[in-house]
């Protein structure tokens, strides 16, 4: 498939103050393109605009607000005149057993992740009709495969990549490209906080190879830039999860067997585990969150 090359291309990450978002605009700046960032921190998100090796903005909003992401759309269309790419890469996590999860938390795994893609699309869209352009939506091995103890996680990918899926039927006439970005345990915030719970870090490693490593993050990000050079349907952060979507349907019933044995096995461990939000996006969302009420 031809490339498109990423000089004066304007590009709107969100969830770009750490992690993926932040690799992703270093690289896509590298190359030459304009990039918009948008996430809950501002200082974290100045401090990588200052970073960047070209030009580039920031702009501080959550995702689920869709008042507030239409005023980003508006605002990066009048700094830089264009949009040409949007990543919705925003997301957060929860682990532990549903039935003593909190309700909270749980909700706002699907409203950062399902909810905010959706809000992220809607907001840019027009300009991304304007521009020919492509959205890539990031998703997760949580979308091929279900796995216990994340049904928060699980519901969020697994959802986003069918409305991914949906809306590029939907765009595609009118020349905008929609793909669907997937990544295993990566280096990020995300996957450490996760990390510090033993029993799910055990859980974790007992998991079949390959999934049961934590890749780096430079190789999965630049797989992803070269998909949105592509404009790819789909991008797959490491390279052995194309395979997965052979198998996807014989998984979930796999893993209900096996993860029957393993739930078994943990049972006695899983009394106090954490129920909120892991690592620092999450304590980020957390923050802005109790702000927003006071």
């Amino acid at each position: 498939m031809s490339r498109v090359g990423l000089e004066g291309q304007v590009a709107v990450v969100t969830g770009a103050a750490r992690g993926v978002g932040e690799q992703l605009a270093r690289k896509l700046s590298a190359r030459g393109a304009k990039v918009a960032l948008v996430g809950l921190e501002p200082d974290a998100l100045k401090q990588v605009s200052e970073r960047l090796h070209g030009e580039s903005a920031h702009w501080c909003a959550d995702v689920t607000d869709g008042e507030a992401m239409a005023r980003v759309a508006r605002e990066v269309v009048e700094r830089f005149g264009k949009v040409d790419i949007v990543v919705a890469n925003a997301g957060v996590a929860t682990g532990g057993p549903f039935a003593d999860s909190d309700p909270v938390a749980w909700r706002r795994v699907i409203e950062v992740n399902l909810i905010g893609s959706a809000v992220t699309a809607r907001a840019f869209l027009p300009a991304l009709v304007a521009s020919r352009g492509y959205l890539l939506q990031i998703a997760s091995l949580a979308a091929i495969t279900p796995a216990p103890m994340m049904t928060a996680y699980c519901a969020s990918k697994s959802g986003v990549e069918a409305y991914a899926h949906s809306l590029r039927a939907e765009v595609g006439h009118q020349g905008v490209r929609v793909g669907v970005g997937y990544l295993s345990w990566t280096d990020t915030d995300m996957v450490r906080g996760a990390d510090q719970d033993e029993v799910m870090r055990e859980l974790r490693q007992r998991l079949p190879w390959p999934s049961n490593k934590t890749y780096p993050l430079g190789p999965a990000v630049d797989r992803l830039v070269a998909g949105i050079e592509r404009r790819a349907a789909h991008v797959y952060g490491q390279w052995w999860l194309r395979g997965m979507q052979g198998v996807r349907g014989y998984l979930p019933g796999l893993i209900g067997s096996v993860g029957q044995r393993e739930m078994r096995r943990f049972a006695p461990r899983l009394q106090g585990m954490r129920s909120g939000l892991v690592g620092a996006g999450g304590a980020a969302d957390e923050q802005a969150r109790a702000t927003h009420r006071d």
